[in-house]
């Protein structure tokens, strides 16, 4: 989880760390409980970004922790239901855009990758 003595967390690394801390509980929950959870924390992350002054440079520690929480989350659910995020991510999106195949996307803004 270190590089060069900079702290760095890969998402297999993050999926591990989740699981080691809650792996039991999770299980326990199912995928069902934990996808509730999951959109919980995605709910608090829209009020959070709806209350935030976009105006400044950088995001407040309150919206960053929503986002480290949703991401959480999703790890959660992921290991829940023994799903590779790492693996799955660099498979869709680890050689362009799903929709066009371009590194940089050039797909039409009204379209969804």
């Amino acid at each position: 989880m270190t590089d060069g003595g900079a702290s760095r967390i890969s998402l297999s690394d993050l999926q591990q760390l989740i699981r080691t801390m809650y792996g039991a509980k999770d299980e326990a929950r199912g995928i069902p409980g934990t996808f509730m959870w999951l959109m919980e924390e995605v709910g608090e992350l829209a009020a959070a970004l709806r209350e935030e002054d976009t105006s400044q440079d950088a995001a407040s520690e309150a919206l960053a922790s929503e986002f480290a929480d949703v991401l959480a989350w999703l790890a959660t659910i992921a290991n829940v239901a023994r799903v590779d995020l790492e693996a799955a991510v660099r498979a869709k999106y680890g050689n362009g855009c799903p929709g066009c195949e371009r590194m940089v996307c050039e797909c039409s803004i009204s379209e969804k990758p």
